[in-house]
């Protein structure tokens, strides 16, 4: 992502931010959220990380229903970040720090699993995330991507709804970009309409 095209979004999302849990419903969030739970499985005493965290709201609840967890949120916008420590009932287990997907602040095989919830549309560089998201991996950890899907004869559709533009991936697109850095897919359940979650695994050594 270009440094001009990375602040307008960063921009975007911070005027967003104060209001962001209303501009997109909590309950349609909530519903979302509640469905992904069901599919996540995760060792005792494990570290998570949740890319383009916004507001915290997946963390919190993932922090209600594994007590045990410790867990980082990050996001590229500082104002996003505000709203998720102003609103963290779980510190210190839950943290939340600025920075970019595609170039993550984290030391290689620190978390047992990464998610990503309705924000990989807005990354230009794909490949890059994944990339990032097997890095930081620990062997044998789970990426769980969430997202609106397309069909496979489109394979991915670019909409013009925002700086950059937002790109949505069909399951074959998603799994061929999982294939690119070696993680596996481990399949493909619908979560509340075209909301798509597919679950990677990174191969245990």
């Amino acid at each position: 992502m270009t440094n001009n095209l990375s602040s307008q979004k960063q921009q975007l999302f911070d005027r967003w931010a104060p209001n962001y849990d209303w501009i997109f419903p909590s309950v349609v969030y909530q519903a979302i959220h509640k469905r992904l739970l069901e599919y996540v499985k995760l060792p005792n005493q494990s570290n998570i990380l949740d890319l383009g965290c916004g507001t915290g709201r997946l963390l919190d609840r993932l922090a209600v229903k594994f007590p045990h967890l410790r867990a980082t949120g990050l996001d590229f916008s500082a104002e996003m970040l505000r709203q998720a420590r102003c609103h963290n009932r779980h510190h210190p287990r839950l943290i939340y720090v600025q920075g970019n997907a595609e170039a993550l602040p984290f030391a290689d095989g620190q978390f047992d699993a990464v998610f990503n919830t309705l924000s990989f549309l807005h990354y230009s560089k794909p490949e890059e995330v994944f990339s990032e998201v097997r890095r930081v991996l620990y062997p044998g950890g789970h990426f769980y991507l969430v997202d609106p899907t397309v069909r496979r004869q489109a394979e991915s559709q670019y909409i013009a709804v925002s700086p950059g533009g937002i790109r949505l991936y069909s399951p074959e697109a998603r799994e061929q970009l999982g294939r690119n850095v070696e993680l596996c897919c481990l399949g493909h359940h619908y979560l509340l309409g075209p909301i798509l979650l597919t679950i990677f695994a990174k191969p245990a050594v």
